[in-house]
């Protein structure tokens, strides 16, 4: 029996579009945008920063290098958060009604200066969640065992009574191997039938 919803935020709950983040230093640094696409890898220096076991600064610096391009750190952090878009507003929608119900939590692999912007803009749409947990914060990236543990220890709940949804399929695996209630997610409408279903 589910006893709480455990949610990703990015295409989640929140719209998020790389191709935006390259589009804005291609144009910072007047260079194809081809560029970025081409260099771009979720690599050691991105899986450290979202841990945060380095800082933007620090990560920057390693994207210079990876991209060949040099930028201030204030268009570097212009960029980096112009990944989001629009709140998924059907799915934002169904979230007091949920917390109403069922214990609402997110779960987001994301860095302190994503986590800043996303919780200053979309306060309102993030409000009915009674926590959320991020990788910068907990020192641990989906789609790791000891992330989940870590979560539903804090939860105080067993994993099979927490229903989990994840655009990425790799953290839906992770998250099966655990013994969550995962479910791989490809579309808006897809997350509302889900969330709509438990208020039923």
């Amino acid at each position: 029996m589910t006893k709480a919803v455990l949610l990703d935020l990015g295409n989640v709950v929140l719209g998020v579009d790389f191709r935006r983040v390259f589009k804005y230093w291609a144009q910072a640094t007047n260079k194809p945008v081809q560029i970025f696409y081409d260099a771009w890898q979720l690599d050691d220096a991105y899986k450290d920063h979202e841990v945060a076991n380095i800082d933007f600064a620090t990560y920057t610096a390693a994207l210079s290098e990876q991209f060949g391009v040099q930028m201030s750190l204030q268009d570097w952090q212009h960029g980096w958060n112009d990944i989001w878009t629009q709140p998924f507003h059907s799915v934002i929608e169904l979230l007091p009604a949920l917390a109403s119900r069922y214990a609402l939590y997110g779960f987001s692999n994301t860095n302190e200066t994503h986590e800043k912007f996303w919780r200053e803009t979309f306060h309102q749409h993030l409000s009915s969640f009674q926590k959320i947990y991020t990788s910068s914060n907990i020192g641990l990236r989906k789609p790791d065992a000891q992330a989940y543990d870590y979560v539903c220890k804090d939860m105080q709940l067993e994993p099979a009574k927490v229903l989990f949804l994840d655009d990425t399929l790799e953290n839906i695996s992770g998250a099966l191997e655990v013994g969550l209630d995962a479910h791989h997610v490809a579309s808006e409408a897809e997350i509302s039938a889900i969330l709509s279903r438990l208020l039923q």
